[in-house]
């Protein structure tokens, strides 16, 4: 997965760097969307796999053809349609929805390129759907999307599974659509929806109207307030991770046998001289016998309890430009010109350490 991710990136950069000089439906496909699919691992090069200018009859119009089909023992399983890198994709579904009926295709792709929208037969068995139950976007990468396109790949593709998941997926694209647009400008019906949840008086336009940035605004507060929670709760798992890294890595150092061929670890007077510092602003909050440090290759830790959880800072001393880093909620870099400047810092310290009373 890994593999495939790094190459849809690679493909996206391209895209990125092309987009302005590919100008004809030619070039778009040869360009861009012939190495989309040699990524998904199909031989692009075997036309019993990757059909170009497939025959699919239309009723008495003969000799009808779609760009590609993917083939699986003969038969084609995906339809692909593909414009232009400068054309919108609107109003070209109809070809494509003429070609689904008249083979035994259960998916379509219709492309320019940048965008890909898959479609399939939910509503009425072998009558393509007018609404894409997938889209991607190759200049918009999301992992989610990327997971999805996966399953298209040829070493993982399963007809029945992705038939199976498409319609979940369809709603679910449909209602994230619905709510992105809600957020952008909410309709009068959805304001009014809201306000029927929150408010007992008459739902007037003059109501309506005056209710609308409110909601708005809370709209977007509480899906900020949710991401920023996500974010703190993964950085924090993140720290915790690294902190164990460290124990475990302190006490390997602590056991290993001395080797000369190894950087060695020498605690300077500096850095003494700042847990010392360190140790003086803090001691009417936390005990001086508590107050301890933990020196390694990169920075200097001072800490509590002899815990390398508890630590209140670490001071950067082993380079050019000196710093002191607090285990507050943003793990806070301040730099200092030299070590007397802890100082300075007092009220911060007495914050951090204030955690481990």
């Amino acid at each position: 997965m890994d593999n495939f991710r790094e190459q849809i990136k690679t493909l996206s950069n391209r895209v990125e760097k092309l987009q302005n000089s590919v100008a004809t439906e030619e070039a778009t496909k040869t360009a861009i969307i012939m190495p989309f699919f040699q990524i998904l691992g199909y031989d692009i090069f075997n036309p019993d796999e990757f059909t170009p200018e497939f025959v699919a009859d239309v009723g008495i119009k003969k000799g009808e053809k779609v760009d590609y089909a993917i083939m699986s023992d003969g038969k084609p399983v995906i339809l692909i349609e593909a414009k232009s890198i400068n054309e919108k994709l609107e109003n070209h579904d109809s070809q494509l929805f003429r070609y689904f009926g008249t083979t035994s295709a259960k998916f379509a792709i219709l492309t320019n390129g940048i965008i890909y929208r898959f479609y399939t037969d939910l509503e009425e068995q072998n009558k393509m759907d007018t609404f894409p139950f997938f889209e991607f976007n190759i200049l918009d990468l999301k992992d989610s999307a990327i997971q999805e396109l996966a399953k298209f790949k040829k070493n993982s593709f399963d007809l029945e599974k992705i038939f199976n998941t498409a319609s979940e997926l369809k709603y679910l694209n449909k209602l994230r659509n619905f709510l992105n647009d809600q957020w952008e400008t909410p309709t009068e019906d959805f304001v009014r929806f809201m306000l029927s949840q929150i408010y007992d008086g008459v739902k007037t336009k003059n109501t309506i109207e005056k209710f609308e940035p409110i909601i708005k605004k809370a709209f977007k507060q509480f899906i900020n307030e949710l991401v920023n929670d996500k974010l703190k709760a993964a950085l924090k798992t993140t720290n915790a991770e690294e902190e164990v890294r460290q124990e475990a890595a302190a006490a390997t150092e602590a056991e290993a046998p001395d080797n000369k061929n190894e950087p060695q670890i020498v605690t300077t007077e500096e850095e003494i001289e700042g847990y010392a510092i360190v140790k003086l602003l803090i001691k009417d909050t936390i005990p001086e016998e508590r107050i301890g440090y933990r020196d390694n290759l990169s920075y200097f830790n001072i800490l509590v309890d002899n815990n390398i959880r508890k630590w209140v800072c670490r001071l950067g001393f082993n380079q050019a430009q000196k710093y002191i880093q607090f285990n507050d909620d943003g793990r806070t870099y301040v730099n200092i010109d030299k070590v007397s400047d802890i100082s300075l810092h007092r009220e911060k310290l007495i914050e951090v350490a204030k955690r481990f009373v």
